[in-house]
């Protein structure tokens, strides 16, 4: 009778368990689908989004070709300041943004200091120009690249030239060094 107990019981088991397979691996497989990509350029509006949300408005929209362009984050030191805006550091390479559309502008400047950066590069000079072939709206590049410099970490200063540099057409930048 202990055999018709224990069919009784495997009978009892094998009804439980149903239409449950035997497992033939112990690797674990996971059922969720995976995550689909998310595009670049969507993370680079978001960022430029968010960068604009953390950044004060910069009124430049009335810039004329003369006004003189500053900007110095803060702890940057008086003197190292006071040095860019007499071009006493040594300029190592320069951009001319000249003949540009905006966007082929903003599309240069941003390969050109990723480039300074990674050449470990410090000082360098972008020429924006005054914007005198611009109609009667003023200068079109100059506060593009104002607005496009303030919002970047990576630049700590920078200003307008002196006159044999390029004065108001042309400024001098200062780059963050790798570390």
């Amino acid at each position: 009778m202990a055999n018709g107990d224990d069919d009784d019981k495997e009978a009892s088991f094998a009804d439980m368990m149903g239409d449950i397979k035997l497992i033939t691996s112990d690797r674990v497989v996971s059922n969720k689908p995976k995550p689909y990509p998310t595009p670049r350029q969507r993370d680079l509006d978001e960022q430029r989004v968010l960068q604009e949300l953390s950044h004060p408005m910069i009124e430049d929209e009335d810039m004329q070709a003369g006004d003189v362009l500053s900007y110095c984050q803060p702890g940057i030191q008086k003197q190292v300041f006071r040095k860019l805006k007499r071009g006493q550091y040594s300029i190592t390479t320069e951009l001319d943004l000249h003949g540009l559309t905006r966007a082929e502008a903003e599309v240069e400047l941003i390969d050109f200091i990723d480039y300074a950066l990674t050449e470990n590069i410090r000082c360098v000079r972008i020429i924006h120009g005054k914007g005198l072939g611009s109609n009667n709206t003023g200068p079109v590049i100059k506060p593009l690249v104002n607005r496009w410099l303030r919002r970047r970490d990576d630049i700590l200063a920078f200003c307008s030239a002196r006159p044999v540099d390029g004065g108001t057409g042309a400024v001098y930048v200062l780059l963050r060094s790798k570390r």
